[in-house]
C-alpha cells in the first residue's frame, strides 16, 4: 500500500487494531494512523488526587471516589427541591446535594462507581458536597491498576475504553515521531508551546495533569491558530479587493434619517451607526457583524446605514432567510419611508412573473434604490446597477458562500451582517472571525424584565391559564406559541397550533377573542390576523414561531410557550422578547412536561437569565455550536480538537496572533512557509485562502 507519509497508513495496520476494530473506528471518523493520533481524549481521570473521605479538608477543592448507595429527593420548607446522592467511599459515607435540579435523579443508579469533585463541608457529622462535578467510571477503569492519569475517549458501539487506549498506545509508540511540526521553533518558544511530537505523546499518555494540559494546550493552540490564520487571510483579501464605495455621512444626512424615527435612539444605536458610517466613508469595503439583544433596535441601525448609502447615490439590499422575515422587514421599511422618495422593491421567490420582471429591470437600470428580499436577491438573474451596501439578516441561517456572494472584485459593496440572536463570544471569534464586531447591549428606555416561569404539572398549568385569563380581562394581550402547525406523530399531547386554538377557544380562553396565525397562511391572511391583534380586536393569538421576530405590540404582555423544551434557549429568548415592550410588565410561561436533564437545565436558565448574551453562552454550553448556529444544516466549524465553549481564552489569543502575523506580513516569510501550506491545505476549499487567480 502506497502512502504519502506514515500517518496516512490505514488504521487497521496499527498493532492491535486489525480489520474488525478498524471498522468500529471508522464510525468515529478514524481511517488512518493520523486520525487515531488526533482522536484526543475528551477528558482525563486524575486518580492520583483521589482523597479518602477520612482525610478531606473543608473548603478545599478535592476529589473522592465511591459507589452510589442511595438517591433521593425532597421538597424543602422554602419550596426548593433538594436531590441527594449518598456515596459509599469505603471508609465513610459522603453526600452530594443539588437544589432545584430534579433531572439529577436520572443520572445515577445504585452500584454506580463515580468521582465527586467539589469543596466539601461537614454537616451533621457527615461530609457533604454541593453541586459536585461528576465523572462516571467505566467498569474496566475500576479494575485498571496504577491509579494514575487515565485518558477518556469518545467511543462507539462495540468498542471498549481499554481497547481504544491500547490501540492509541500502539499508534503513539510506532508513529508519533512522524507528526509534523508546522510552528517555527522561535514561535513555539515565544508562546511557550511544547513540540508537536512531545504534545501528541503526552496528551495520550500523560504522567501528570500538568503534562496533559501543556500537551493539549499546544495542540489546541495550533488548531485554532490555523483556523484564525485562514480567517485573517480572508479578511485581508477583502480589504485588498479594491477601493470600497465611499459613503459620506454628514450631520445633514444624519438629521434627515433620524427624522424618520418617532423616537430617540439609544446610546448603543448611536455608537453602532457611528462605527458603521465611519467604515463606509473610509474608502475601504466594510465587513461588519452587528449583534443586538432582542428589542435593542438593530433594524433601525440597518435602516440608517441603507439610507446613508442611498443618499450617496448607491443601492442597498437587505437579505433575510425567509419570505416571512423579508415581508416583516419590508412592512417596517414601508411604514418608516411612507413619505420618502426612496424607490424600493420587495424581491422574493413567490412574486408573480410580471412583477418580478419589472423589479429586476428597475434594479438593473438604477431606478430602484433599496431592495428587500430572500435568497432571491443573489440569484444569477439579479443585476444591481451600483450596489453600495448589503445587509444580511440572521446570518447564522445562511452559509459562508452566501455571505461571500456579494464580495465581487473591483468595487465591492459594504457588507453588514446582523443578528438579533446574540452569538456566543467563541463563535464570534470563529464563524465570524473575519468580520469587525459591533454590539448593542442596551435596551430602549422603559423596557422591563419579563417574569419567566416554568409550568410543570396539571396544577401549575391550571394556575397559569387562570392568570393569563385574569390579565386578558384587565385589557392585556397574549401570544400562545406552539411547536408546530398541526399534530405530529412524535407529539404525545396535541399541542399543535391548530389543535391548541380549538381547545383554548372551547376551554381556558373561551371568553376571549382568539386568532390563529402560522406560516402556511397566505401573506394577506397573516397580515389580517396580526393587524387585528395590533388593533386590539383580538385579545390573544395562537401561533407558531412566525411571531419570533418583527412583531411589536406594546399591549402584548403575556406569552405561553407550549412544549418549551423543544426550543433552544436563544429562540425562547427571541420569542420572549415580543412581550413587555410597553408600560406593563410581561409574563412568560414555559409549559413543559419533560423531566430530562437538558430540558431542566435550559428552562431553569430561562427563569433566571434575562440578558440575551448570557443566554447565548448558556445555550452554547448546553447544546454546542451545531444547534446554536444551525450548522447541523450548514456544516460544523472545521476545527479538529478545539472546544469552543472552554477554549475561549485561546480563541482570543490566537485571533490576535493570527491577525498580527497576516497584517505585518510575517506569515508570508520562509519561516512560516510550512504553516502557510498547512492552512491552505485545510481551508482553501472553505475560504479560498492560499488560492490565486
Amino acid at each position: 500500500m502506497q502512502v504519502d507519509t506514515p500517518l496516512d497508513t490505514e488504521v487497521q495496520f496499527v498493532k492491535g487494531v486489525g480489520p474488525d476494530r478498524a471498522a468500529k473506528l471508522e464510525r468515529l471518523g478514524i481511517a488512518t494512523v493520523g486520525d487515531l493520533l488526533w482522536h484526543l481524549p475528551r477528558e482525563i481521570l486524575d486518580l492520583t488526587q483521589v482523597v479518602p473521605v477520612s482525610q478531606l479538608q473543608a473548603d478545599t477543592d478535592q476529589t473522592v471516589r465511591g459507589t452510589v448507595a442511595d438517591v433521593d429527593s425532597m421538597q424543602l420548607r422554602n419550596g426548593r427541591l433538594m436531590t441527594a446522592v449518598l456515596l459509599d467511599c469505603g471508609d465513610e459515607i459522603l453526600r452530594g446535594v443539588w437544589f432545584n435540579s430534579p433531572w439529577i435523579l436520572n443520572k445515577f443508579w445504585l452500584g454506580q462507581d463515580v468521582l465527586f469533585s467539589a469543596k466539601p463541608k461537614r454537616r451533621s457529622g457527615r461530609w457533604e458536597m454541593t453541586h459536585p462535578r461528576v465523572q462516571v467510571l467505566e467498569d474496566e477503569q475500576s479494575a485498571e491498576s496504577g491509579g494514575g492519569v487515565l485518558p477518556r475517549y469518545s467511543l462507539t458501539e462495540g468498542l471498549r475504553m481499554d481497547e481504544l487506549r491500547r490501540c492509541v498506545a500502539s499508534a503513539v509508540r510506532d508513529f508519533a515521531e512522524f507528526v509534523p511540526d508546522y510552528l517555527p521553533a522561535s514561535f513555539r518558544h515565544k508562546h511557550q508551546l511544547v513540540p508537536a511530537v512531545e504534545a501528541i505523546r503526552s496528551v495520550h499518555q500523560p504522567q501528570t495533569v500538568a503534562q496533559y494540559e501543556a500537551a493539549r494546550h499546544r495542540l489546541v493552540f495550533e488548531d485554532l491558530l490555523e483556523f484564525q490564520l485562514a480567517l485573517a487571510e480572508r479578511r485581508q483579501a477583502w480589504r485588498n479587493e479594491g477601493a470600497g464605495v465611499s459613503v459620506p455621512y454628514t450631520a445633514k444626512i444624519d438629521a434627515r434619517i433620524r427624522r424618520l424615527f418617532p423616537f430617540r435612539l439609544t446610546g448603543g444605536q448611536d455608537r453602532a451607526i457611528e462605527e458603521i458610517t465611519a467604515d463606509m466613508s473610509s474608502g475601504r469595503a466594510m465587513h461588519r457583524l452587528l449583534q443586538a439583544d432582542v428589542g435593542a433596535g438593530k433594524t433601525v441601525v440597518a435602516m440608517a446605514a441603507m439610507l446613508a448609502v442611498v443618499a450617496a447615490g448607491y443601492q442597498a439590499v437587505l437579505m433575510a432567510p425567509t419570505e416571512l422575515l423579508a415581508e416583516q422587514h419590508w412592512e417596517t421599511l414601508e411604514r418608516a419611508l411612507a413619505h420618502s422618495r426612496v424607490r424600493r422593491r420587495l424581491l422574493t421567490g413567490s412574486l408573480a412573473a410580471a412583477v418580478r420582471k419589472s423589479a429586476l429591470e428597475e434594479i438593473a437600470n438604477g431606478n430602484c434604490d433599496l431592495v428587500v428580499g430572500t435568497q432571491a436577491v443573489i440569484q444569477q438573474a439579479v443585476r444591481f446597477h451600483n450596489l453600495g451596501l448589503v445587509v444580511i439578516d440572521e446570518q447564522h441561517k445562511f452559509g459562508v458562500e452566501q455571505r461571500a456572494h456579494f464580495s465581487t472584485p473591483g468595487s465591492p459593496p459594504h457588507v453588514l451582517v446582523m443578528t438579533a440572536t446574540p452569538i456566543p463570544r467563541s463563535l464570534c471569534l470563529t464563524a465570524f472571525g473575519d468580520l469587525d464586531l459591533t454590539l448593542i447591549r442596551e435596551l430602549p428606555p422603559g423596557r422591563q424584565p419579563v417574569v419567566t416561569s416554568r409550568v410543570l404539572g396539571p396544577a401549575a398549568r391550571t394556575k397559569a391559564w387562570k392568570f393569563i385569563a385574569s390579565q386578558l380581562k384587565e385589557g392585556r394581550q397574549a401570544y400562545i406559541v406552539c411547536p408546530r402547525i398541526e399534530a405530529g406523530e412524535d407529539l404525545l399531547d396535541d399541542v399543535s397550533a391548530e389543535a391548541t386554538f380549538e381547545r383554548l377557544s372551547r376551554n381556558e380562553l373561551r371568553d376571549f377573542r382568539l386568532g390563529l396565525v402560522h406560516g402556511r397562511l397566505s401573506t394577506p391572511e397573516r397580515a389580517a390576523v396580526m393587524e387585528s391583534f395590533r388593533e386590539g380586536t383580538l385579545q390573544a393569538i395562537v401561533s407558531t414561531t412566525v411571531v419570533e421576530v418583527g412583531v411589536d405590540i406594546p399591549n402584548a404582555t403575556l406569552m405561553a410557550i407550549l412544549q418549551a423544551e423543544r426550543f433552544g434557549l436563544s429562540q425562547l429568548h427571541q420569542l420572549r422578547g415580543r412581550i413587555g415592550r410597553g408600560e406593563f410588565r410581561g409574563y412568560c410561561f414555559l409549559f413543559s412536561e419533560s423531566t430530562t436533564a437538558e430540558a431542566g437545565e435550559r428552562l431553569t436558565a430561562m427563569e433566571s437569565l434575562s440578558d440575551g448574551f448570557a443566554i447565548a453562552e448558556k445555550d452554547f454550553e448546553i447544546r454546542g455550536p451545531g444547534d446554536v448556529l444551525g450548522t447541523r444544516q450548514h456544516g460544523s466549524l472545521p476545527l479538529r480538537i478545539a472546544r469552543l465553549g472552554s477554549d475561549i481564552a485561546l480563541l482570543e489569543r490566537t485571533q490576535k496572533t493570527a491577525r498580527e502575523l497576516v497584517d505585518t506580513g510575517a506569515f508570508d516569510t520562509p519561516e512560516f512557509a510550512p504553516l502557510k501550506q498547512q492552512v491552505t491545505k485545510r481551508f482553501s476549499q472553505l475560504f479560498g485562502v492560499g488560492q490565486t487567480g
